[in-house]
């Protein structure tokens, strides 16, 4: 049994993080189900186990958070919706790889449900969108722009942190840094798209593609 939280209001990073290393603890002894939480975090940075110092463009704009997922830079803000996936991957197969590829597939079919094509690019993390409206890349391929951020972490096979989708959050806060040490491409939400879309109906979109993708805990 997979059991949903949804936090009002918005969640500090820490307590989040404690939080949920505790649950990721307890799912790890068998003391507790596995759990999505859906929140939302004030403006602030996070540096991946890969970031690059270079990339904290500007490192006095918003409190700057080292964590232990894998990844670079990323920015969570009001507008984002956050769900950290506390998930049995011991029981699940254990196949770190596969399961990545499922938090892709969790957001692709989340996107679908709003009509919108996210796709994943060799070499370069998480979930985009072509913009054939914008103008170009600077190598002349159709505009491209990033929705949606996925970094985990592992603990005795127990994953926490998990992903985020832009709904409608402030998109010059992502100017701070080079988001996920992507630099030529930028950044869109599902309001930007031109989508009027909720935080309410996004996790409805979450909750429903999550069973198609990652089906029940197996016994």
């Amino acid at each position: 049994m997979t059991e949903w939280i949804i936090s009002g209001g918005l969640t500090n990073y820490d307590l989040a993080v404690r939080e949920m290393e505790a649950r990721a603890d307890a799912i790890a002894r068998g003391q507790a189900n596995e759990a999505i939480w859906l929140l939302e975090h004030p403006p602030l940075y996070t540096a991946g186990t890969s970031a690059d110092p270079a990339d904290l463009t500007q490192p006095d704009r918003f409190p700057v958070y080292p964590t232990r997922r894998g990844g670079q830079y990323t920015y969570h803000g009001p507008g984002q919706r956050v769900a950290y996936a506390m998930l049995n991957i011991g029981a699940r197969g254990r196949d770190v790889r596969r399961f990545v590829g499922q938090m892709e597939d969790w957001v692709i079919e989340t996107l679908g449900e709003f009509g919108v094509t996210g796709e994943r690019r060799e070499g370069r993390v998480g979930v985009w969108v072509v913009r054939p409206e914008r103008p170009p890349n600077p190598d002349g391929t159709p505009c491209e722009q990033k929705i949606a951020a996925i970094g985990i972490h592992m603990r005795r096979w127990v994953s926490f942190h998990g992903l985020s989708i832009n709904v409608e959050p402030d998109l010059s806060h992502f100017d701070g840094i080079v988001p996920c040490g992507i630099s030529e491409y930028g950044v869109t939400s599902l309001v930007d798209l031109g989508l009027p879309v909720t935080m309410a109906d996004v996790d409805v979109a979450l909750r429903k593609s999550f069973s198609r993708v990652f089906g029940p805990l197996p016994s």
